[in-house]
């Protein structure tokens, strides 16, 4: 059975299968907009789990001595872990634990944040809240593990870093990432129109291998009808 990624990382596990393209996610370009950053906190987004890092952020942002807002569910599963490993950490005065949020609240959390945190500890198969960010120009700081490397621009949308240290050194780099060239690289790479795209493109070689080509003009799908016999129509 063909099957499509949604990185290429995520199909390490399997190499054995039939891989027959990989389609990153992607959202509506106006879902959320560019913004200024002018909150000068750093932002956390997502899960309290051991794999998702929070302890790492929360140590990343104190020793930067900035501001750190995190919002993130806590799943039964993981009640525990927050009670005994992260609840401890949340009286600092530059830590400020908001929780879950949202769609309607992401805008002003991303988009007033000097920067995302994603200090994973583990193979993240793709990991939407960095597009999220990116849509916002907010930079994301990131463990290069899983799907990262492949969403995330070195120096251009963020940082990939490895360990505490590193993260202390891309934040004091924050001013270095210009937020609408973030925001480009979101735009070029992540809509849903670009997602669309590359599914149908996939599954049409599947149906009609060779037949059709399938190219995305300003947000607009085009068909283009390959025919030996007549000529090219769009």
């Amino acid at each position: 059975m063909p099957l499509v990624s949604i990185s290429d990382a995520q199909r390490q596990p399997l190499p054995w299968v039939n891989w027959v393209g990989t389609v990153h996610h992607g959202m509506p370009a106006d879902s959320l907009s560019l913004s200024s950053g002018s909150g000068q906190y750093l932002a956390f987004l997502g899960r309290i789990s051991p794999e998702k890092g929070v302890d790492c952020a929360i140590e990343i942002a104190i020793r930067s001595e900035m501001k750190l807002k995190i919002a993130a569910k806590i799943d039964r599963a993981d009640r525990e872990y927050f009670e005994r490993k992260i609840k401890p950490l949340l009286d600092h005065p530059l830590i400020d634990f908001i929780g879950e949020i949202g769609h309607s609240e992401k805008q002003e959390f991303l988009g007033n944040a000097a920067a995302m945190l994603f200090p994973i500890e583990w193979p993240e198969p793709f990991g939407i809240v960095m597009i999220e960010a990116m849509a916002c120009g907010t930079p994301v700081i990131a463990s290069p593990f899983g799907s990262v490397p492949e969403i995330i621009s070195d120096g251009l949308s963020g940082f990939l870093i490895r360990g505490i240290d590193q993260g202390v050194k891309a934040v004091k780099r924050i001013g270095e990432i210009d937020r609408q060239a973030c925001r480009k690289h979101f735009e070029r790479n992540f809509t849903d129109d670009l997602m669309a795209a590359n599914y149908l493109r996939i599954y049409q070689n599947l149906v009609r291998p060779k037949s059709t080509t399938l190219t995305v003009e300003e947000g607009v799908l085009n068909w283009m009808e390959l025919d030996s016999h007549t000529p090219s129509t769009t």
